[in-house]
């Protein structure tokens, strides 16, 4: 490496939760530097959320906490050259790594769904994950099964 390690930048909390970690969903979201119309999708999300949910006791940020802890993967696949073979050899993740894979998963499959607005998508896909289904999760579960698969290759580690 020729250069030095980017350092993290320190995120403001949100305004309505008072939480990093809704702003660093809302800035992945977030597209062409629009991040007043993320919150207000994001935003509008929770509220969506808030309505539908059926479990009382949790909050829509809980739910979405859950959603996201629920979408995290453990181990995934890297792709190594061993002797002019490919492996596909399992790794663990860095912490903040499983987070962000999360938050672009839970994303990207909302933006897939085929509801009306973003909101909604973004509501659904939170709904299924928070109880364990949805495409997000799927994903999840698939590459934990793609790791299970290689563990005959683990010993390749870099």
């Amino acid at each position: 490496m020729r250069k030095r390690q980017a350092k993290k930048r320190p995120l403001l909390p949100d305004p309505r939760f008072n939480d990093q970690l809704v702003t660093r969903f809302v800035n992945m979201m977030m597209w062409d530097g629009k991040k007043s119309v993320a919150f207000k999708i994001f935003y509008d999300a929770m509220d969506i959320v808030e309505q539908k949910k059926t479990d009382e006791e949790k909050s829509a940020l809980e739910l979405w906490k859950d959603a996201l802890s629920n979408v995290m993967p453990h181990v995934e696949v890297r792709s190594r050259r061993v002797g002019g073979a490919t492996f596909q050899i399992p790794m663990q993740i860095r912490p903040d790594r499983k987070i962000s894979t999360a938050m672009k998963w839970l994303i990207s499959f909302s933006r897939k769904r085929n509801e009306k607005s973003m909101a909604q998508k973004l509501a659904a896909e939170i709904i299924a994950a928070s109880k364990e289904e949805g495409a997000a999760v799927k994903k999840r579960v698939d590459t934990h099964k793609m790791a299970e698969a290689n563990k005959a290759f683990s010993h390749f580690r870099f």
